[in-house]
């Protein structure tokens, strides 16, 4: 279970406070297909990386009793001067897996061939992506974190990550953002709207989906945004 207890972020840079949640109180279970609706802006990534740990609230607690991945998609949880195959073999030993097999289910899932051997910082942003895909379904989570990723790659790479995704959410919690409403209905069953800090939950994605499209159509600046 991942539970947030009265978590407020906020960010302070010089001359200016931008508070993105305010107290949020609310529980993802195991097994927990989740999809969060939101415009561009409105803190769908750093709330998924608050959930991922990667980031730490500003006030309250987020406990965790899941092995959470960090946002599948997030090409700077590498160290960009190492190559594709070295990062895979860090990751390995961190989570204690195999570095055999790691790299051969990323070579086989990132398909990039001889770019596997070369640092990260000349990979593309779709490459990178891919590779970050592999390495996270490479490790067995608790709970899947993924961030507008589903679209990377051609058709071969988007019907694997379909295949990937769906098999992962029969025995794990899946957490999702995206701007497409076929895919959030398709993977989650659960939906919640991230609006002016506040996350509101809802018994369906179809649901959340309806409402976040309705504030959007009411701030025509958030419809263009998102």
């Amino acid at each position: 279970m991942i539970t947030f207890s009265d978590v407020s972020k906020t960010y302070r840079t010089r001359g200016l406070t931008n508070r993105v949640f305010s107290r949020l109180d609310f529980s993802i279970l195991p097994r927990e297909s989740l999809a969060i609706c939101g415009a561009n802006g409105a803190g769908k990534s750093t709330l998924l990386r608050l959930i991922a740990g990667i980031e730490h609230p500003t006030s309250g607690t987020i406990t965790r009793t899941m092995r959470t991945s960090w946002p599948i998609g997030l090409a700077n949880c590498f160290q960009m001067t190492m190559s594709g195959t070295d990062n895979a073999r860090f990751i390995a030993r961190i989570y204690g897996k195999d570095e055999k097999d790691v790299l051969a289910y990323v070579d086989d899932f990132a398909q990039l061939g001889i770019f596997m051997n070369q640092p990260v910082m000349n990979y593309s942003s779709g490459m990178a992506s891919r590779l970050a895909f592999g390495v996270s379904l490479a490790v067995d989570f608790d709970c899947y974190i993924v961030d507008e990723v589903t679209a990377v790659g051609d058709a071969r790479f988007r019907r694997r990550c379909e295949e990937e995704l769906l098999s992962r959410r029969d025995r794990a919690a899946l957490i999702m953002t995206s701007h497409d409403p076929g895919v959030l209905e398709r993977y989650c069953t659960r939906g919640a709207v991230l609006y002016g800090g506040v996350l509101t939950f809802f018994n369906t994605a179809a649901e959340a989906n309806e409402v976040h499209h309705a504030l959007q159509m009411r701030h025509p600046a958030l419809a263009a945004a998102g």
